[in-house]
């Protein structure tokens, strides 16, 4: 086994990660550990905060506290939160059909209708228009040609989020809206049940309808910034914003294609305040217990979620079993606390791993390493897939070298990664591209957002070059099963297998290493890839307006985002010194937060890394503003663009200066 030095507070520990990384779903037999574990949790739908989540929440409690590979301590936590829900006795109804029966998993009485979460309750019947992807240009578009009050607009997904669909709608008269997943974007065209599609392959079936959260923020919508306890203050609930302001309902290809003329949509949706349960496991560290790396996967699931999300279920399990049992043996304990989450309520805006960071904000603020998402592990079944902070790029290249890619004696995980996502970079040449945690997909956006936490996202995908595919087709309907994970996405379950080892990997050298395998050079690759789309795009327009960039463009604040840890070296090994430079590694993204640049958007603080309406890939609220004020002329508008050019400028040279020597 090849072995990695990993280094001690006192001197050196020999430990053996290739022994570690090869327990993990020890054997790549039919019923392994990980098809054990995903065939558990997904015997039965677990909405959040339904019978079948509450079975899950015990489940994941019973392995975490099994007194020979459990872990140091595991709880629950819960939180009072604003959910909805269908009526159970009053059908949704758009006159269409419903989801197909194929298997037995389709006709359990849990599995919940197809309807979008947050929609107002409400009756609407109009004229059907299609809106394309219901962006705002789409609607003033047709509104050109067309009087659109009292009509109904059918949507395809894609484009603008789902509840932005609804709220672009409303001002041109929509009175409802429908929402459907085109073939042309998640089967390569393909439609048919007899010879096509599930169950007999990947592809949607034609009744197949993706559920999903049509709210625009993330977190509890009642208690911004506020842990949503039983006596926490809630805002009043006509105060929530971002949410569909008109009827909208999800419906399949099928019935898309049968609509025309007059529509008549019944959506009896309700809101209601329930109980939804983060479960939560520790391992304490040896010598920097309150240094802590974070590891989260959300467990709820809109019907079975055999993919979402239960394969990075699956894969945290497997983890867990395994570092548990060597701390229970006495053979390892890591040198810093890890956390493992599995939160709640993720599929109605990531409400489980947002309440946790409002609740214990000062404590995370101030001690947390890293946090690693395994949402869903596996997409497909072609190569490793990753997004994170830049300064993690390192990491996941060194862990994905150790691990071997599935069916292949020699290839590693990093060499596959490579042939189907690469980019060229300045400082190394050809390398894996590590996608940008810019948006709210998953469970990473309250530490990366809020919090100014280093993150990471892994999972396993498909090859992109042979479907069109913007996701795997059975997202978020009554399709994604056991049957078809195990069938269609992951026969034989190699590819959670790899994601557990390599997402094993990154844990273990973020919990053991004497100094974090950070790298800030490559942090400032980055910035510097922003600033020159920013020059490229922005710097001539600016300076019609007597905006400069000079402030932006003052290099050595950039080029200074670098550390030099050559100073450890002999004597100056010391155990401060260390943790100096470990800190200012840890507090790196930390140093890009400003809580006043988003003052509209709810949680996102990251200068750098916030979400953006803009498709330049660029500092988000440069770019916004800039687009706003060329689209609009106004003079308060330019004076906006050069108040987020300041924001970003000073944000840059602030953080570069937390990596210079102390004073």
């Amino acid at each position: 086994m090849k072995k990695l030095l990993l280094f001690g507070l006192g001197g050196c520990a020999l430990f053996t990660v290739g022994i570690l990384i090869g327990h993990f779903a020890i054997q790549q037999r039919p019923k392994n550990l990980l098809f054990l574990n995903l065939r558990e949790l997904t015997k039965v739908p677990h909405m959040a905060t339904t019978k079948g989540d509450e079975e899950t929440v015990q489940y994941v409690l019973k392995r975490w506290q099994d007194p020979t590979s459990g872990l140091d301590q595991a709880w629950r936590e819960e939180y009072l939160v604003h959910l909805s829900f269908p009526d159970k006795n009053q059908k949704n109804s758009v006159k269409v059909g419903r989801e197909k029966n194929y298997t037995s998993d389709q006709n359990d009485p849990e599995v919940v209708q197809p309807y979008a979460a947050y929609s107002p309750a409400g009756h609407a019947k109009g004229k059907l228009i299609y809106a394309n992807q219901g962006k705002t240009s789409d609607y003033e578009h047709l509104n050109n040609t067309l009087n659109l009050t009292g009509t109904i607009a059918i949507v395809r997904y894609g484009g603008a989020g789902r509840g932005a669909k609804a709220i672009n709608a409303a001002p041109f008269g929509v009175i409802g809206v429908l929402v459907y997943t085109d073939p042309g974007d998640i089967n390569d065209g393909l439609m048919s049940d007899l010879n096509e599609t599930y169950p007999h392959s990947w592809y949607l079936p034609p009744s197949g309808v993706e559920r999903g959260s049509y709210n625009s923020q993330f977190g509890d919508l009642l208690t911004p910034y506020l842990a949503a306890k039983q006596d926490t203050y809630r805002i009043p609930k006509e105060t929530i914003t971002g949410l569909p302001p008109i009827p909208t309902q999800p419906i399949g290809f099928e019935d898309a294609f049968k609509l025309i003329c007059d529509v008549k949509m019944d959506i009896y949706n309700k809101e209601e305040l329930k109980n939804s349960s983060n479960v939560m496991g520790v391992i304490r560290g040896s010598v920097e217990p309150d240094r802590y790396v974070i590891y989260g996967n959300h467990r709820d699931s809109w019907v079975h979620g055999a993919i979402d999300p239960s394969s990075g279920t699956a894969v945290m399990l497997e983890i867990t079993r395994v570092l548990g049992k060597m701390v229970k043996e006495g053979k390892w304990r890591p040198r810093r606390s890890i956390i493992f989450g599995s939160w709640g309520a993720e599929e109605f805006g990531l409400i489980g791993s947002a309440e946790y960071t409002e609740e214990y904000y000062t404590k995370l603020f101030e001690r947390s390493v890293a946090y690693i998402n395994v949402d869903i592990s596996v997409f497909g079944n072609a190569t490793l897939q990753a997004s994170g902070s830049p300064s993690t790029q390192s990491v996941l290249f060194t862990a994905s070298k150790q691990v071997k890619t599935p069916g292949h004696n020699s290839a590693s995980v990093y060499d596959n990664w490579l042939q189907y996502f690469n980019r060229s970079s300045p400082t190394y040449g050809l390398i894996p591209n590590v996608g940008h945690l810019t948006g709210a997909g998953s469970d990473y956006a309250a530490f990366i957002h809020f919090l100014g936490i280093t993150s990471m996202d892994i999972s396993y995908t498909y090859d992109r070059s042979k479907t069109k595919a913007r996701i795997y087709p059975a997202y978020h309907t009554a399709y994604d099963t056991f049957d078809y994970a195990s069938k269609f996405i992951d026969p034989g379950f190699t590819s959670h297998q790899t994601v557990a080892r390599t997402a094993g990997n990154v844990l273990l050298r973020l919990a053991d290493s004497l100094l974090l395998p950070f790298n800030c050079s490559d942090y400032a690759e980055s910035l510097e890839q922003y600033l020159q789309v920013a020059l490229d795009n922005f710097q001539e327009e600016l300076s019609k307006h007597g905006i400069s960039m000079g402030e932006l463009c003052q290099q050595q604040h950039i080029t200074c985002v670098r550390l030099n840890t050559a100073s450890l070296s002999g004597e100056r090994s010391t155990v401060v010194n260390i943790r100096r430079i470990n800190d200012q590694l840890m507090l790196l993204d930390r140093a890009f937060l400003d809580p006043m640049a988003f003052p509209d958007k709810y949680a996102y603080r990251h200068v750098i890394w916030a979400s953006r309406s803009s498709g330049l890939a660029t500092f988000p609220g440069l770019a916004d503003a800039f687009e706003g004020a060329k689209n609009s002329g106004l003079k308060q508008d330019w004076s906006k663009a050069h108040k987020h050019l300041s924001i970003v400028a000073q944000a840059i040279a602030g953080a570069a200066s937390t990596l210079e020597e102390v004073i």
